[in-house]
């Protein structure tokens, strides 16, 4: 894997492969690049940035210590400066969505020319005026069980990533549990602070909502909502796929991916840049 190194000393890993379009896959809470794997094919005919977010696989935290998604945002906005991206597409699953998004509002978003949303929503903890993500009991029970038992979090969790009994269950237990638990609480801490109803409207890039109709974390009014509130936006259900429709059902993601790229204009011809 190749390495970026910000300017607080993290190294952030990622792989390069492929040729064509830039696709910058961000992964979810606990995951790395490896949850991808079955994205492999796409680099026929795309440019695949597969990114080990700081903290997780290969990557490895700055001297700040104390993971945040802002954090994260930056350093994908700081990887897209270093290797010149233009009219990417940023596919972002879970906690990676929420990363695109700052990216997004941010001053890289000029950067990229399209967003995959898969399975995410725009604000983790429910609260008097929002009910499509997870209750504040879910959320503090979720924060518990990853300081008391992280194990056991992290197999129930991998669980829950699909629609129902998969191979992948157990490595994806395994993968998770290799994980720094009082990093993950940190970060997961961080994430339910996250709030981006109001940033939506502002978000410019056509963006493709990926949800899985059995996920067991978010709804399809969760999906219909970001249809709505994101200004060109449009939604897909995977019928067969919980919350990780990109290794449950590939090669309909993948083909879903390959349309949704076919149907956005380049911004900048990469033949004269």
């Amino acid at each position: 894997m190749q390495h970026l190194t910000t300017a607080d000393g993290a190294r952030i890993a990622y792989d390069d492969i492929g040729s064509g379009r830039p696709l910058v896959l961000l992964h979810g809470l606990m995951a790395h690049h490896g949850f991808f794997h079955r994205q492999h094919p796409l680099a026929e005919r795309f440019r695949l940035i597969l990114v080990d977010l700081r903290g997780h696989g290969e990557s490895r935290d700055g001297a700040g210590g104390g993971l945040a998604v802002e954090t994260m945002a930056a350093d994908i906005a700081a990887l897209a400066e270093q290797l010149d991206l233009h009219d990417a597409i940023g596919i972002g699953w879970s906690l990676g969505a929420a990363i695109l998004w700052h990216v997004l509002a941010g001053p890289a978003s000029h950067r990229f020319a399209g967003a995959v949303v898969v399975d995410m929503t725009p604000r983790v903890r429910n609260g008097p005026d929002w009910e499509l993500g997870l209750s504040p009991e879910l959320c503090a029970a979720r924060a518990a069980a990853i300081e008391q038992d992280f194990p056991s979090f992290a197999a129930a969790a991998a669980r829950a990533i699909f629609a129902g009994p998969a191979a992948e269950a157990d490595w994806a237990a395994a993968e998770f549990a290799r994980n720094d638990p009082a990093a993950i609480g940190a970060l997961w801490e961080s994430l339910v602070e996250q709030d981006f109803r109001d940033a939506l409207g502002r978000i410019e890039q056509p963006t493709l909502i990926v949800h899985g109709a059995h996920s067991h974390l978010y709804d399809g009014g969760t999906a219909e909502h970001l249809a709505r509130a994101l200004p060109r936006a449009r939604a897909i259900r995977f019928d067969r796929s919980g919350h990780a429709p990109h290794i449950e059902q590939p090669e309909l993601f993948n083909q879903a991916i390959a349309d949704f790229a076919a149907s956005l204009p380049r911004v900048r011809d990469p033949q004269t840049a």
